[in-house]
């Protein structure tokens, strides 16, 4: 098993299946030393666990732990391209969407969920450049959508 994905498992977390595209584009590109990952949400087996505005039918902390299973779907996202995380040399950028209620402001609160884990996998290196977004809708009305960026070594 790759190192990575035993830190997971030592965690108690599972890397899911890579997360199929719902429209014409795919799930992860590699343009040279760089992957980029496509906006992945809170989905597993195709549906999301959950749905609703943060602040309004969803906590922050239920936010924040949607915002990991979004990087946990990154980084399947990631794997079907390289094949392993271990070839992932850092986390560059992570960009993190919240369908937030009118008046809610602890967008960074809850991307800490996808960020802590980054840093929990991959120590130093998983610190990263990040954008924490308020947004009126999310596609299916998911709570949490998250891009990524990472520099790769292959």
């Amino acid at each position: 098993m790759d190192k990575i994905e035993e830190k997971l498992k030592e965690m108690g977390l599972q890397l899911p299946p890579a997360p199929r595209p719902m429209a014409q584009y795919i799930p992860a590109k590699l343009a040279g030393d760089l992957l980029f990952v496509s906006g992945q949400g809170p989905m597993k087996e195709g549906k999301p666990v959950r749905t609703g505005r943060v602040g309004a039918d969803l906590t922050v902390e239920e936010g924040a732990e949607c915002a990991r299973l979004c990087a946990l779907n990154s980084l399947a996202a990631a794997k079907s391209v390289l094949g392993t995380l271990d070839f992932i040399e850092e986390i560059v950028q992570l960009r993190g969407f919240v369908n937030s209620a009118p008046d809610f402001e602890q967008q960074p609160e809850v991307i800490n969920g996808a960020s802590e884990l980054m840093v929990q996998l991959f120590g130093e290196k998983g610190r990263h450049a990040r954008a924490a977004l308020g947004t009126s809708s999310l596609p299916r009305n998911i709570p949490v959508e998250l891009e990524m960026v990472a520099r790769v070594r292959m």
